[in-house]
């Protein structure tokens, strides 16, 4: 019998199943894949993340889409506020650590590129992933990390569309995505990444597992390798994605070329 073919997924992060759901916290897994593990997370005021730490083999990612989270980074676990729109990547060897230091609740979408168990870890289906306490020797430096604030970015315009690309490291890239009504990327596959997207503006319609489906901000996408995908905005203005690549094989190069 020939092997099904890959399917992506589409939800509401709300909808997402979760992994840890209390009056402090709550964790949602979006996506599970070899190659990128996505989460939606809410922490209300006060709550904090884990203790600074570091990642031998995979990038760790943030989006902040409400609120502010403060980020530590680096031997001195600096401080680096992160409001609403703020994209941060935190490549191997760099310590880290979060929480939620304003009176408001923060939310946001974490990305763990390649895998290396995440998700797993923390539903207690294998002991430990790719993480460990915070070195002696401080690790590298906090200027490793990339941080991108709301409405910045690598800017690149053309006729029908603006792109800011947010995040560009090996195994992970970030693109913020505005485009015209009626903009249309074709069906199309790739054989050696995962695509994936978080609506921030706008109506998007996706084909996901053959089908057609509107979606309008709040909405995950993910397309592994393999599986059929395109979108195009159906929302009688412009519309506005992140785009999150996992790993980066080749797409940043074609906007910068």
């Amino acid at each position: 019998m020939a092997a099904e073919a890959p399917r992506g997924i589409l939800l509401d992060v709300e909808t997402g199943s979760p992994i840890s759901d209390r009056a402090e916290r709550t964790v949602r897994e979006l996506f599970r894949h070899s190659l990128l593990d996505a989460t939606w997370s809410r922490y209300e005021p006060g709550e904090r993340g884990p203790d600074p730490h570091v990642h031998h083999e995979h990038v760790d990612a943030f989006y902040v889409v409400e609120g502010e989270l403060v980020f530590g980074v680096g031997p001195a676990v600096e401080p680096v506020r992160a409001p609403a729109g703020t994209f941060l990547l935190v490549p191997p060897h760099v310590i880290h650590t979060f929480g939620n230091e304003s009176d408001a609740t923060a939310r946001w979408l974490n990305f763990h590129a390649p895998s290396t168990g995440f998700i797993a870890s923390l539903r207690g289906e294998i002991p430990r992933f790719d993480s460990f306490d915070a070195p002696a020797d401080g690790g590298r430096p906090a200027s490793e990390a990339v941080v991108v604030g709301a409405g910045g970015g690598e800017r690149f315009e053309r006729s029908n569309r603006t792109l800011k690309i947010l995040g560009d490291h090996p195994l992970l890239s970030a693109i913020d995505i505005t485009f015209d009504d009626g903009f249309t990327v074709d069906p199309h596959t790739h054989d050696d990444e995962v695509d994936s997207f978080f609506v921030l503006d706008g109506a998007v319609e996706f084909l996901v597992a053959g089908e057609p489906v509107t979606a309008g901000p709040g909405t995950w996408v993910a397309a592994p390798p393999h599986a059929v995908h395109r979108f195009r905005n159906v929302s009688g203005a412009r519309a506005r994605l992140l785009n999150v690549h996992a790993p980066e094989v080749g797409f940043v190069a074609r906007i910068r070329g």
